[in-house]
C-alpha cells in the first residue's frame, strides 16, 4: 500500500441510509480521494456526487481504487470481497455484520490472506470517544481492579407496528435482530475494554410481534477471577438522552477503587469508592457524525494505518472471534446454558 504523503483512492459500494456517514467521513480526510460510488439503485449512487456505477465490476475496472469500502448488507459481502480481490484491490473495509456466517467469513479471510489483501471490519463502536476515554481510564487504573461492566441498550425505536420502518425497515424481517445487528457492537466493545471472554450465557426474547427476530435479552461474559460483563438490551425502552442514538444506552464500569459511568449524552464520569460526588472525565459534545463521529474515527484509523504502516484494529482475521462469540450467544439461548467453548475462529 502507498505510504508517506500519498493519497488513498477510495471507492464505495452501497449508497443506502448508513452509507451517508461513510461518504461524509471519507470527504473529511485530506489524504483520501473518493473516486466512485456503486449501488444497484444508480440514482442513489449519483446522489453522492461521485462518478456513479450500478455494477461493482465496472467500477473497479474503471476507477481502480486502492481501497473498497463495502457498505451493504451481509448477503452481498462475500461476492463483493471475492470480486475486489480478483480485480487487484489491496485493501477492503466491510460493514458489520461481516458476511452471512462464520464459515463464509472464514472463507473470505482465507481468500484475502492468499492474495495479500487487507480486510478491516467496520465495527466502529470501539472508536466512539467515550469508550476510548473509558479504556484510557482502565489502563491508568483509575478504578482499581475491574469487577463488573454493564451496558443497558435502550434505543426506544422498537415499539408498535411501525417499529424501524422510518429508518431501517429491513429490521422487521431479520430473523436475528438484537444480537446479530446491534448487540454485536458490544461483543467487540467488551473485548476492547476487558479482553477475550472465557464463557457466555444468554437469555433472549421477542416482545414486539411485528418483527421476526429477538428485540430484548441479556448476555453475560465470564472473565477470570469472577469478573463479569453484562449486556442488557431492550429496543422497546428508552434512556435519559436528548437523542437515544448517541450512545444507544448507558454503561457502568465498576472497580475496587471506583466507578466509571457513561450517560446518554456521551459524557463519562468517575466516582471514587465511598465518595458521593463524581468527576467529569469526558464532556458531552455536539457531534456532527453518527455515534461520536465513530465512523470518521475508524476511517481515519484505517487510512493512516494503510498510508503510514501503523497497526490496524479489527482486521477480519481477528474479527472472526466476534462472529464465533455471537454464534455462541444464540446457542446459549437455544440450549438454556452457559457456553464455555466458542467455535474455532
Amino acid at each position: 500500500m502507498n505510504k508517506g504523503g500519498e493519497t488513498l483512492r477510495v471507492a464505495c459500494l452501497g449508497a443506502g441510509y448508513f452509507a451517508q456517514f461513510h461518504y461524509e467521513a471519507w470527504r473529511k480526510n485530506a489524504r483520501v480521494r473518493l473516486v466512485g460510488a456503486c449501488d444497484r439503485d444508480q440514482e442513489k449512487a449519483r446522489a453522492t456526487g461521485l462518478t456513479a456505477f450500478g455494477d461493482l465490476g465496472s467500477m473497479l475496472k474503471m476507477v481502480r481504487p486502492d481501497l473498497l469500502d463495502i457498505v451493504t448488507p451481509p448477503s452481498s459481502h462475500f461476492s463483493a470481497i471475492e470480486l475486489a480481490i480478483e480485480k487487484g484491490v489491496r485493501a477492503i473495509i466491510c460493514q458489520k455484520p461481516f458476511c452471512t456466517s462464520l464459515e463464509e467469513a472464514t472463507q473470505a479471510v482465507a481468500l484475502a490472506k492468499d492474495a495479500g489483501t487487507t480486510i478491516v471490519v467496520h465495527e466502529n463502536f470501539r472508536f466512539q470517544p467515550w469508550y476510548r476515554t473509558i479504556r484510557q481510564a482502565l489502563d491508568e487504573e483509575l478504578i482499581g481492579t475491574v469487577l463488573q461492566l454493564t451496558f443497558r441498550l435502550r434505543t426506544g425505536d422498537g415499539q408498535g407496528p411501525r417499529a424501524y420502518l422510518d429508518r431501517q425497515p429491513y429490521f422487521q424481517d431479520m430473523p436475528k435482530l438484537l444480537i446479530h445487528e446491534t448487540g454485536v457492537h458490544w461483543i467487540d466493545t467488551f473485548r476492547f475494554l476487558l479482553g477475550e471472554p472465557e464463557a457466555v450465557y444468554a437469555d433472549l426474547r421477542r416482545i414486539n410481534p411485528v418483527i421476526k427476530g429477538e428485540d430484548a435479552g441479556y448476555f453475560i461474559f465470564d472473565y477470570p477471577d469472577g469478573v463479569r460483563a453484562l449486556f442488557d438490551g431492550n429496543r422497546l425502552l428508552d434512556h435519559a438522552a436528548e437523542n437515544c442514538r448517541t450512545t444507544l444506552g448507558e454503561a457502568l464500569v465498576e472497580g475496587t477503587k471506583g466507578t466509571l459511568s457513561l450517560a446518554g449524552d456521551g459524557s463519562v464520569r468517575l466516582r471514587h469508592f465511598a465518595d458521593q460526588k463524581d468527576t467529569l472525565l469526558f464532556a458531552p459534545q455536539a457531534w456532527e457524525g453518527f455515534g461520536g463521529d465513530c465512523v470518521k474515527n475508524l476511517i481515519d484509523h484505517v487510512a493512516s494505518g494503510l498510508l503510514d504502516g501503523r497497526p490496524l484494529e479489527n482486521e477480519a482475521q481477528d474479527y472472526l472471534k466476534v462472529i464465533a462469540i455471537e454464534q455462541a450467544i444464540y446457542e446459549s439461548d437455544r440450549l438454556g446454558r452457559k457456553i464455555r467453548e466458542f467455535a474455532s475462529a
